[in-house]
């Protein structure tokens, strides 16, 4: 058996061109999806991300606008900056680029982001609404790799998803969106006993744990889906993730290579939930 490999760059091509459509209609009634992002510092790979998102916003439509701070800028200057973002007509998703620096505190910077711009999916009640299926808006991740799964035709509904990973992120946001569809959801971590007697059960194996290579062919039940989330730059520079991709694709039914695989995926979902919350905010609720 040779897994079927999921395409994220081509799938994520395809949703994006789906939902430019909706940005189109969005700017023939007189609104420009804006999307303003923050980094804090000068660290290379949020650097890169940074110059990665404002690069689709502008080839799917979506105005964006970067405010960037020295990595020695003080915190209430950054909540000022959210503020006025806040009251801003013109935005309508915030992001800030994580890391932060270590004077920061996470959740503060977080929370002060309105809800309804929260297009990361990260303010605490996004994060908590998804207990009851009402978030506003899904961590990009998650809801990313559910859309593989939905494109893929691949089932959810009843079958058994094991989730490697307890991140606000991507891990605890993911249990939660598999159990809604449906599925009998086990979360482990790293650190997990036996962690193979759970990972040969799984039918649907997502790992997010930042660890190279973890899961290996002896780990994964043949045929399972197993969805990589994990990228690791190893010690010759090349990048893997947290499934040994070679090996586990000769016992897998589907697979995500890294790269190009879920992270083509997280930031279409980006593009997704600002073009989401441009419709709520001025047609309250999805333009028809």
């Amino acid at each position: 058996m040779v897994a079927q490999v999921i395409d994220g760059k081509e799938l994520a091509q395809s949703v994006r061109a789906e939902w430019k459509l909706r940005v189109d209609r969005l700017v023939q009634s007189g609104v420009k999806p804006g999307l303003a992002v923050i980094i804090v510092g000068d660290n290379p790979a949020s650097a890169i991300y940074v110059k990665n998102k404002v690069k689709a916003c502008s080839d799917i439509g979506i105005y964006s606008e970067v405010h960037s701070f020295s990595k020695d800028a003080i915190q209430q200057d950054v909540l000022d900056c959210i503020r006025s973002l806040n009251g801003n007509p013109r935005i309508h998703g915030i992001l800030v680029q994580l890391p932060l620096p270590l004077q920061f505190e996470n959740n503060r910077i977080i929370t002060s982001i309105a809800v309804e711009k929260d297009i990361d999916g990260f303010h605490l009640y996004n994060v908590g609404a998804l207990v009851t299926g009402n978030t506003v808006f899904s961590p990009c991740t998650p809801f990313g790799v559910m859309v593989m799964l939905q494109r893929n035709h691949i089932p959810v509904e009843g079958r058994h998803a094991v989730v490697i990973g307890r991140s606000n992120i991507v891990g605890k946001p993911m249990a939660l969106m598999l159990l809604e569809r449906g599925a009998t959801v086990t979360i482990c971590t790293s650190k997990t006993h036996n962690l193979t007697q759970f990972t040969q059960n799984a039918d649907i194996l997502v790992v997010a744990t930042g660890k190279p290579r973890m899961i290996g062919a002896g780990m994964v039940k043949p045929g399972a889906v197993v969805i990589d989330v994990g990228i690791n730059r190893l010690a010759d520079g090349t990048l893997c993730g947290d499934v040994d991709f070679e090996a586990v694709r000769t016992v897998a039914g589907y697979i995500t290579p890294v790269p190009g695989g879920v992270g083509p995926m997280t930031i279409t979902m980006l593009l997704c939930n600002t073009i989401l919350a441009a419709e709520r905010a001025h047609a309250d609720g999805e333009i028809r």
